[in-house]
């Protein structure tokens, strides 16, 4: 998506002020300046549109990263738990009794 700058800021909008004419405000003026409003807030809404749906991709990586070590570990059979075991059971083959002196 191309990020294009947006026109107006909240304070712009605030402080702008029209010039009235003979029946009030200059409608050309108040329809140019409101076109330009909209195609900011079609920018937000597409910018929204574009973080949600970044946001949700996000989420679903989350969630199938957290439950890949859980079928890793259980189709492996192995856990941290094991392998410490198995280190203790080899240290005391290697090293014997001296290890607890």
């Amino acid at each position: 998506m191309e990020n294009k700058r947006v026109q107006l800021s909240s304070k712009e909008i605030l402080e702008k002020d029209f010039k009235t004419g003979f029946r009030g405000y200059d409608q050309d003026e108040v329809d140019q300046f409101l076109d330009v409003i909209i195609k900011d807030y079609e920018q937000y809404q597409k910018e929204i549109d574009r973080l949600n749906e970044e946001n949700m991709k996000l989420r679903k990586e989350v969630q199938r990263a957290g439950e890949q070590p859980k079928q890793q570990g259980n189709g492996a059979g192995i856990t941290n738990y094991d392998i410490l075991k198995r280190l203790s059971n080899l240290e005391k083959h290697v090293f014997g009794s001296k290890l607890y002196d």
